[in-house]
């Protein structure tokens, strides 16, 4: 191991991924705010593109064994050396009863990762930051507590609601080797851990906001009128708390006097099944996919559209949007929004101000488009409201200088 490295380890799913550009708005902003890093993820990149926010961050990247079998020497090797370390006897008993509780191949998995984490560490690590509560953190805590160092964390959707209560107690427990701190990007979200932790204040309420300089200035639109063809887009991965299959029988409902045409943006597993739903429904030649789009393509496919739709729900095993930073972006770019009030999507939106929020039934929704497209100047008008309230209150800038704050006093404490 080398000294002259930076003294924050900073764990991610995979790095980069275009679904996630809010944890690279973040790091790139960190690094701006004097922050050294490495980031060590645990899978390699699966996207094509990259976003241009992607190659401005400077930190080196390392990539753990995705799978351990790949690479065997590197793990036997790790452990090995890992059992010298002196907490490696407490993580594997901690281990050991998480294994009890969770009998999975993934849980296997992340020790070893943590092994390798830990061994290959530079000695100048103070503290591990994780996106995501689940696995990210689990490998995190195993490794510092191989290391006897904090860790801490930030959560956003699927990680808080999917995890089981016992594993995010215990992660939370100010007793039981449990985060420093933890950040998460909702109200809705920080609540739900304030109440599952035997101290609240150490879970901290930080939106992730939007870096506005990275946008350009909304366009000066010229808004359609009623009779006009209504262009409707939106973006997000093909699963299935993103509701896009209740939002093509939606389309399937719209007046047939209505000249509409929609574009997806984003990848995802239930690529094929929706397109097949739009086949059936019969609405698939007024549909354009276009897979995963870097941003700028976002963006200026936001500045040709008329209503930005993201018609979010929970998901059969609790699955759930946070607040999606696409319904911010939409917002930058002074497009009106139709989305659901799930989560904390009303968390920006106040339905009827800024945009409306919909019950996610097919008929629900088509009614909503209905009514925004037949009035132009009321969703005009929400759409300027939507741009003017993030520009007041979901900056960037309040919530870094947050997490820079909580970052510095744990590498202080250590």
């Amino acid at each position: 191991m080398t000294t002259n490295r930076p003294p924050l380890a900073v764990l991610v799913k995979g790095w980069p991924r275009l679904s996630e550009t809010f944890i690279a708005q973040e790091l790139v902003a960190l690094e701006a705010a004097g922050h050294s890093f490495e980031i060590w993820s645990l899978r390699h990149p699966t996207d094509v593109k990259r976003h241009p926010l992607h190659d401005r961050l400077q930190a080196q990247v390392n990539y753990l064994p995705e799978y351990l079998f790949q690479e065997p020497e590197r793990v036997w090797r790790a452990r090995e050396t890992a059992q010298k370390l002196p907490g490696y006897a407490e993580a594997r008993r901690i281990w050991r009863a998480d294994l009890r509780r969770d009998p999975s191949r993934n849980r296997i998995r992340r020790f070893g990762q943590a092994c390798v984490l830990a061994t290959e560490m530079p000695d100048a690590v103070l503290g591990l930051y994780a996106h995501f509560l689940h696995t990210p953190s689990s490998v995190a805590r195993y490794a510092a507590i191989m290391r006897g160092l904090p860790w801490s964390f930030s959560a956003h959707a699927k990680d808080i609601w999917t995890s089981p209560d016992w594993e995010i107690r215990e992660k939370l427990s100010s007793n039981d080797h449990g985060a420093t701190f933890g950040a998460t990007c909702t109200a809705f979200g920080a609540k739900h851990l304030q109440e599952m932790s035997d101290d609240p204040a150490r879970i901290d309420l930080i939106y992730h906001g939007l870096d506005l300089s990275r946008f350009p200035a909304p366009p000066e639109r010229i808004w359609r009128k009623a009779s006009d063809p209504l262009y409707l887009m939106s973006v997000g991965r093909l699963v299935e708390k993103k509701g896009f299959d209740r939002l093509i029988a939606a389309l399937a409902l719209l007046p047939k006097d209505l000249d509409w045409h929609w574009t997806h943006i984003g990848g995802g597993g239930l690529g094929d099944l929706l397109q097949g739903i739009a086949e059936d429904a019969g609405v698939a030649d007024r549909i354009t996919w276009r897979g995963a789009c870097d941003q700028p393509e976002v963006i200026e496919a936001m500045r040709q559209s008329d209503i930005f739709v993201l018609p979010s729900r929970v998901a059969a095993d609790g699955d759930r949007d946070g607040l999606p930073n696409v319904l911010m972006e939409a917002a930058s770019q002074r497009l009106p929004i139709l989305s659901t009030p799930v989560s904390a999507i009303p968390e920006f939106i106040d339905s009827g101000t800024h945009g409306l929020l919909s019950d996610d039934a097919p008929a629900a929704l088509a009614g909503a488009i209905c009514k925004m497209a037949e009035d132009p100047e009321k969703t005009a008008a929400m759409a300027e409201a939507a741009l003017q309230r993030l520009r007041r209150d979901f900056g960037m800038d309040p919530g870094i200088a947050r997490l820079s704050e909580r970052l510095n006093a744990m590498l202080n404490g250590a």
